[in-house]
């Protein structure tokens, strides 16, 4: 198997007919034996009775649909399609068509020639967004950088391709909460940035709000960076420093100026203050005691309902 593409699905009904016959349509023609892995991630719609369609009535020779038992997100749709490709070389891809199957044969074509690089990630050097949502991604990505010693391609994206020993290393990383950008980043490898510009859609909305886009790259910080416990360690050194500098300033005026002062709203004003740094550093730790609590349950990331693969023609159907 020269290439295998990875198609994370979740309510695509609307623009599946017309990826599905854009990706046949050019890997067809390419000679290449290519199989296409499509990840039903728990979706409502007619998404599943299309993908299933498909791969029996054999739209494509090789062919794997993997169904969720529910929606378990974009990240758990990535880790099943690499579990289950078998290409000497990987792709994943969008199924809106905003990432278009000639630009990752593109991709594939520039890895195939450099024997240097391990993968080609695409980049949207030229982001065709809103300037408050474009001015928080670069936020993130000079932030993640700045905080943590695993450095992201600037405005990289999940559209990549990349060889088998790649994947390999990224299915050796066994964490639950998962950051395909920074585990990409992690897993080290030599990567050719490849700008790109993203279509637009072929039907349907984005399924990604700006909150899902917060708590992501959220997500994201916490998993790559434990700088945010560092926080609270300064935050506890000012706070101590401060207090010592006012009880200072407190005795000072009562032993040499002979001033009282009014205790009970110094009193109150101390309490609030040290409360909520107190109640801030508790919610920092909890977020990574949380973290470590639900990777210690052990979990599966996902669970597949049933696995179809058609192989020439072969249909072989797992429960």
């Amino acid at each position: 198997m020269d290439l295998s593409l990875i198609i994370p699905c979740y309510n695509e009904q609307d623009s599946l007919p017309a990826f599905l016959e854009a990706v046949t349509a050019t890997y067809d023609a390419t000679g290449l034996e290519y199989e296409l892995v499509f990840i039903d991630d728990g979706c409502t719609d007619g998404t599943n009775g299309i993908l299933t369609r498909f791969a029996r009535e054999r739209g494509a020779r090789h062919v794997r649909v993997v169904t969720f038992s529910r929606n378990f997100g974009k990240e758990s749709g990535i880790l099943a399609g690499l579990e289950h490709a078998r290409g000497d070389c990987i792709g994943i891809i969008d199924a809106d068509l905003q990432q278009r199957p000639e630009t990752l044969l593109e991709m594939y074509r520039i890895l195939c020639e450099h024997p240097e690089y391990d993968s080609v990630a695409a980049c949207q050097f030229d982001r065709k967004q809103g300037p408050v949502r474009k001015l928080f991604s670069s936020a993130f990505y000079g932030t993640f950088n700045s905080v943590s010693s695993t450095q992201l391609i600037p405005e990289a994206s999940d559209f990549r391709v990349f060889r088998r020993k790649v994947a390999v290393a990224i299915l050796s990383l066994p964490e639950y909460y998962r950051f395909s950008k920074g585990i990409f980043a992690w897993i080290g490898f030599k990567t050719y940035p490849f700008p790109y510009t993203p279509d637009k859609r072929a039907a349907g909305t984005s399924k990604w709000s700006f909150r899902q886009l917060w708590n992501y790259g959220k997500e994201g910080m916490l998993s790559f960076s434990t700088l945010p416990l560092r926080i609270s360690t300064w935050i506890g050194a000012i706070s101590s420093v401060i207090a010592l500098v006012y009880l200072v300033i407190v005795i000072y005026e009562w032993a040499a100026l002979h001033n009282s002062f009014a205790g009970y709203p110094t009193i109150v004003c101390l309490i609030l203050l040290f409360g909520g740094l107190i109640l801030l550093t508790l919610g920092i730790l909890g977020e990574y005691l949380g973290r470590v609590y639900v990777q210690g349950k052990n979990r599966p990331i996902y669970i597949a309902s049933e696995v179809i693969t058609v192989d020439d023609g072969k249909e072989t159907d797992e429960g």
